[in-house]
């Protein structure tokens, strides 16, 4: 078990500085995807900034070892089956309504209605995001080094031109120089042997060069240059240089423990990783904050699962959502088994209260255990001054999405029993061990359950949108929250180089 403090050094300083300043000047605008497609572009807001630690820290920082090379040809990936395709539905046949048959005087009957036909959903477009499969962290001790080593080396591509836009549609079987461009580009980012880099003809070794760009972004490793793959090989090489050196100086800001067991949920990835002993023990698909509710970066450990959990209704959410819900339906608290609360813990009925005023929020709002509660079943309890946590979720179906920034802040986990089973191991219970059955056996009882764990896991949320994992692969994912912007990088620099 090892802690490590990561800081600032000086070369991040200048890199930012260089980011902001020079390459500013000629800086390509780009707009991540939308959530129709992938991502979504993040509205201007204050951003969050990193503590920049102080002289004395400085002087007293412990060294991280380097990583290895930090851009070379990665391993071939696993590639996930494509998904079948999706045929759309046929369009309902119409048939022409018979005339009505006419009455005793002669004036025709009208029929009697027929039903409307429900309306057919269409197929849902298969995504393009993917959970990955690397056994690598998203975040370790070597992170931040190794970070800052691949922005340097980025922000060298960047001053040698960068690499080549790539036209959309290309796939296995094509030829010509729209080939020749990708197979540059690829080359230049350390996808494709440099050796390779040459042709206009597409093989197999292009193929697997661009499910390896795919598994790097966090994408669907189909082998065809379009739709989200794209986008993000069209990010210029001035982008992805400020993502690394921006995630490399809030890794610097962290201050976290790491253990032998410890969670890692990377935001701008919307994954949770259950990380031992180096590796990514189990890694699980998740909801986070949307641009008006970030999640923050934050570090806490998890104490205790609670079974059957009550929520607490935020005061914001009573505010901007309960009391403009309880104008126009004076009967939903009743039917969301909200029930209101006053100082004693006394229940006050909701027909008493003027909704037209905000003094709503003067009570508390409690909504009852169940299926419904917007906790679902399960709240992983990591006490932190923010009051975020991870929980279960009634709506499970958002899982499913490529834009996974829906909630308010906290972390909503798929898999939660199992991620909850991980976090229990070596925790006994009155029938031994706790596992998911027995979970799921004390929730069905509807009993309220808090179990603590009988050690402690570490647990950090990032904001990583540019990383190097420990076998040396950088690894992106878009901006949603705009902490990456030049104005905020700038800022970072100003008060770094401030205090040295």
């Amino acid at each position: 078990m090892h802690g490590v403090r990561k800081f600032l050094g000086l070369s991040a300083i200048s890199h930012m500085a260089l980011l902001t300043g020079a390459f500013a000047q000629n800086q390509t605008v780009y707009s991540p995807p939308s959530p129709q497609t992938y991502m979504t572009p993040a509205p201007a807001a204050a951003p969050l900034i990193p503590v920049v630690p102080s002289p004395a820290d400085l002087s007293a920082r412990r060294t991280i070892a380097p990583a290895g090379p930090l851009i070379r040809t990665p391993p071939a990936a696993q590639v996930a089956p494509a998904a079948a395709p999706v045929v759309p539905a046929a369009p309902a046949v119409t048939q022409a309504e018979p005339a009505p048959a006419p009455g005793p005087d002669g004036a025709p009957v009208a029929a009697p209605a027929k039903p409307k036909p429900k309306p057919v959903a269409a197929a849902p477009k298969p995504g393009e995001t993917a959970l990955s499969r690397d056994p690598a962290p998203t975040f370790g001790p070597e992170t931040y080094q190794a970070t800052q080593d691949a922005a340097d080396r980025y922000a060298n591509i960047v001053l040698a031109g960068g690499w080549p836009q790539v036209a959309g549609g290309l796939r296995p079987g094509a030829r010509g120089k729209d080939v020749s461009a990708l197979r540059q580009r690829l080359a230049i980012e350390g996808d494709l042997e440099s050796n390779l880099g040459l042709g206009e003809n597409w093989d197999e070794s292009l193929t697997v060069a661009v499910k390896r760009f795919q598994n790097r972004m966090g994408l669907r490793q189909t082998g065809i240059v379009a739709g989200a793959t794209l986008k993000a090989i069209n990010v210029p090489a001035d982008l992805r240089a400020r993502q690394l050196a921006a995630s490399a100086q809030r890794a610097a800001a962290y201050n976290f423990t790491f253990g032998e067991r410890y969670v890692v949920v990377n935001i701008p990835s919307a994954v949770v990783e259950a990380v031992e002993n180096g590796r990514v023990a189990h890694r699980y698909v998740s909801v986070v904050g949307d641009v008006t509710h970030r999640s923050p970066e934050v570090t806490a450990r998890v104490q205790a699962i609670n079974l059957n959990p009550t929520w607490t209704v935020p005061t914001s959410i009573i505010k901007n959502e309960i009391i403009p819900k309880m104008r126009k339906d004076p009967g939903y608290l009743s039917r969301a088994k909200i029930r209101m609360l006053d100082s004693k813990g006394a229940e006050v009925d909701p027909r008493s209260i003027n909704w037209s005023t905000n003094s709503a929020v003067n009570y508390t709002l409690r909504q009852d255990s169940g299926n419904g509660n917007s906790l679902g079943n399960i709240r992983i309890n990591m006490p932190n001054s923010q009051s975020v946590y991870m929980h279960d979720t009634p709506s499970k179906r958002y899982f499913g999405a490529d834009y996974r920034f829906l909630s308010h802040g906290c972390v909503r986990v798929a898999g939660v029993f199992d991620f909850a089973q991980w976090l229990l191991e070596g925790t006994g219970g009155a029938s031994g061990a706790w596992d998911k059955a027995g979970m799921l056996a004390k929730v069905a009882t509807k009993e309220r359950t808090d179990i603590r764990l009988a050690r402690p896991v570490p647990v950090i949320w990032t904001y990583m949108t540019g990383w190097v994992s420990s076998d040396g692969v950088p690894h992106f994912r878009d901006d949603v929250y705009g902490y990456d912007a030049p104005a905020v990088m700038q800022a970072l620099a100003d008060r770094a180089l401030a205090v040295r």
